[in-house]
């Protein structure tokens, strides 16, 4: 019956790629978000190497039995926090995802009621 996807318009000149960009009917987002994803894992990655450091730091400075388990401490809360902190960043990514992927099929769902909406008056 109808063709629901969103992209399923052919590319017929770069002019209309262009003008589907600057009218947001083409959103960008999609491949904007995994760059985004990955910085901030990265970004998390070097907040667990900071953790890292500081556990080794502690453990270096203070007195054997006290900084081996004070710096062991730092060790695990900050590879809990950084896991969290991944988990919660991947949730965000995801819900911008979803969020796009709903409005290209709400756009989709339009341009399929105005050709039946069309398609209809004129018969």
């Amino acid at each position: 019956m109808f063709d629901l996807k969103p992209n399923s318009r052919p590319a017929r000149f770069t002019s209309d790629r262009f003008w589907d960009l600057m009218s947001f009917d083409t959103l960008m987002t999609r491949q904007v978000i995994h760059l985004i994803y990955w910085s901030g894992l990265g970004i998390t990655a070097l907040v667990g190497f900071g953790f890292i450091g500081t556990a080794v730091g502690v453990a270096i400075r203070e007195k054997f039995p006290f900084g081996i388990l004070l710096g062991a401490a730092v060790l695990v809360g900050g590879a809990l926090v950084i896991g969290i902190l991944a988990l919660l960043w991947r949730a965000f990514c995801e819900l911008y995802v979803a969020l796009f992927r709903l409005s290209d099929d709400i756009h989709a769902l339009r341009l399929a009621n105005d050709q039946d909406v069309n398609g209809d008056a004129t018969r």
